[in-house]
């Protein structure tokens, strides 16, 4: 089975949860909207009862429950380019959206960047930020001065 990835922001929690809330539950998107979403959380209530799922958007029952450690893997992401692109209004008038070449030009970058890479955005820049993974630690061998040696 495959490794779970988790971010730094992450780790200590899913240490926690392994030790003490009988592992990690991963939960799959039932929501049509967003599919490639998923949750985790610890596989149990601080009460040890069955945690019941997080949102309404995810399944009744998680796809995968985590004990081992040796499972988890921890993603250091490093930043590979920021640029501007171009927004525009929704067409509700609410919301601001990437215009279609600003997300081409987002597209191409994260390709470009490679395998795992991915973009977010920079509201107070108005930037895209195209991150890829560094390195990957074993969640039993990471510790908070990983994300320093990056």
């Amino acid at each position: 089975m495959e490794k779970h990835l988790t971010s730094p922001e992450d780790a200590a929690r899913f240490k926690t949860w392994l030790e003490t809330r009988g592992g990690i539950a991963v939960w799959p998107s039932i929501n049509l909207s967003n599919p490639d979403a998923s949750w985790s959380t610890p596989a149990l209530n601080e009460d040890g009862t069955p945690m019941t799922k997080p949102t309404w958007q995810a399944a009744n029952e998680p796809e995968r429950i985590i004990t081992d450690i040796a499972d988890v893997e921890v993603v250091i992401d490093k930043e590979v380019k920021r640029f501007r692109v171009g927004i525009r209004t929704g067409s509700q008038g609410m919301m601001l959206k990437v215009t279609d070449g600003g997300s081409r030009r987002i597209r191409a970058a994260v390709e470009k960047a490679g395998g795992g890479a991915y973009h977010v955005f920079d509201y107070s820049t108005r930037e895209a930020v195209i991150l890829a993974p560094e390195r990957i630690v074993p969640l039993a061998d990471w510790t908070e001065s990983e994300v320093a040696h990056a």
